[in-house]
């Protein structure tokens, strides 16, 4: 089974979909944060949550990490997501990793009270959002971002040439990444083809291609991949958490949400 996030692989986890596996071929290119402590699933390109701005009514430095989006300056301003999205439960359950439940709620009701409409739609209608003056930042992952920035079509490169890119939290712990990644159901018939094929998407061919694929960047250190977008982002210091802890403080982070009323 492959599916993105770490939280849809817990899910799917706590629903007894997988079966351990032990390989040393995983454990030696996975790093340990990308990966179930338990051998249950792997992760095998990451992208990271990122914040986006209107370079017309946003300074560069302006706003540098998660925290200030809350910040009453932001009011108004802000485009986000549904609280029922996958990608906003990990951001959330990072959060109350690090910050401590009390402080991750007021946060969100930060962030919640600085809306500048209710949320709606996916990272992309966020980005364009903010690039036809609705809000002027939100947060996606990059390879939304990635995918305007390398389109086709005039309108959609118009919106990323637009936007300005902030890898939040680089002076603290880091910005918030998550994997795409797999495990081996409970019944799989074929149990050896299926390591042998979990071994494969860590190989240096198949680390670029999984990659490249969605904008992603691989998992394997030393692969690098030919992506003009992601290259520009350069180097920059992620969230090192296990990524399991995202899923299971999906319970809390939802809870946090509503009392909150971010719907």
């Amino acid at each position: 089974m492959i599916t993105v996030d770490a939280g849809r692989l817990w899910r799917a986890e706590q629903l007894g979909l997988f079966q351990p596996v032990k390989s040393a071929t995983l454990e030696a290119r996975i790093p340990e944060s990308l990966r179930d402590p338990g051998g249950h699933w792997f992760g095998f390109s990451t992208r990271a949550r990122v914040i986006a701005y209107s370079k017309a009514r946003v300074q560069p430095g302006e706003i540098k990490t998660y925290e200030e989006l809350a910040e009453p300056k932001w009011k108004g301003r802000v485009c986000m997501r549904s609280s029922t999205s996958i990608y906003n439960l990990s951001l959330m359950g990072a959060l109350i990793d690090h910050l401590g439940e009390a402080r991750a709620e007021a946060w969100a009701k930060g962030v919640r009270a600085n809306l500048a409409q209710e949320p709606k739609g996916g990272d992309t209608d966020q980005l364009k959002s903010v690039a036809a003056g609705q809000c002027d930042v939100t947060v996606s992952n990059q390879y939304y971002y990635a995918r305007l920035a390398r389109s086709a079509k005039p309108d959609e490169k118009q919106v990323a040439e637009r936007l300005g890119i902030v890898l939040p939290n680089q002076a603290s712990w880091g910005t918030h990444v998550n994997i795409s990644g797999a495990g081996v159901l409970k019944h799989a018939p074929h149990r050896e083809a299926a390591v042998r094929f979990l071994e494969y998407l860590a190989s240096d061919e198949a680390q670029r291609y999984f990659a490249n694929g969605n904008n992603e960047w691989p998992v394997v250190q030393s692969v690098k991949v030919d992506n003009p977008v992601l290259n520009a982002l350069g180097d920059f210091k992620r969230d090192r958490l296990n990524v399991a802890v995202l899923g299971k403080n999906q319970p809390s982070s939802q809870k946090i949400y509503d009392r909150v009323a971010w719907k």
